[in-house]
């Protein structure tokens, strides 16, 4: 069935429409997607407001944990009087109360297997914003496996990357940047975070997120970002698809 805009959300979304690069015909396009968002912490806070507020038509969120006080300093869809909500609740007040005509699905649990696998297929595009390398190598491989758009971020100290893998045939992996022998498996807890930095990088694979759908400008697929936000400068290197990756070079 296809989803038109009505009277209101025109109205709504009228700084969008007038954009030329995504004028009506976008933003049908974003009310017609489905954005699968894995994490709802530091990055996957902005990404889904802004996707909501942007006009997204259904958001999956998953994550398995509750809001704790010390999350608030930089996961900025929880509030005060939520801390002990499951994330994806708590998320889920914020969304609503940004646009009711997103659909809203929360999954409480870690996604893993055929779940994940699951989850994915039914997904226009795959956000994430998880925070190990485990569910990285997880979400990617089951990105391939479903030819789905991956929009991936990490944001820890005063530092932040970014990128876009599987957008096409030729594009890079996951797995043809990182191994997943690697060792470095760094975390806000151990680490500490500058709040704003998970807000920048965010905002990107919202902004990443969006062009996809819409079409919109150049995607910044195969190419790693990386922001320093002490210094302020951002830094890009190509990704090249490695013919003997496993994941997405098999035959």
């Amino acid at each position: 069935m296809i989803k038109m805009l009505t009277q209101q959300e025109l109205i709504h979304y009228s700084r969008h429409i007038i954009l030329p690069q995504i004028d009506e015909m976008g933003q049908t396009k974003l009310k017609q997607s489905s954005v699968l968002i894995v994490g709802m912490g530091g990055l996957g806070a902005p990404v889904a407001m802004y996707l909501a507020a942007a006009g997204i038509g259904h958001l999956i969120i998953a994550d398995h944990d509750q809001v704790e006080r010390s999350n608030l300093q930089r996961q900025v869809i929880h509030t005060l009087d939520r801390i002990g909500q499951t994330k994806v609740a708590s998320a889920k007040e914020t969304i609503q109360s940004l646009n009711p005509w997103t659909t809203i699905t929360t999954l409480e649990c870690k996604l893993e297997g055929e779940q994940l696998e699951q989850q994915v297929k039914q997904a226009d595009l795959i956000i994430d914003c998880s925070d190990n390398f485990k569910t990285r190598f997880a979400i990617n491989e089951a990105c391939v496996k479903s030819f789905k758009p991956l929009v991936s971020g990490a944001a820890i100290r005063f530092e932040g990357q970014l990128a876009v893998f599987n957008l096409t045939s030729q594009s890079a992996c996951y797995q043809c940047l990182y191994q997943p022998d690697i060792q470095l498996d760094e975390n806000c807890f151990d680490q500490g975070v500058l709040s704003p930095i998970v807000g920048t990088i965010g905002t990107l694979q919202a902004t990443e997120a969006l062009k996809i759908l819409t079409g919109a400008g150049k995607v910044c697929d195969s190419q790693l970002t990386l922001y320093d936000g002490l210094n302020c400068e951002f830094r890009k290197i190509s990704v090249a698809k490695d013919a003997n990756c496993p994941i997405c070079s098999v035959p």
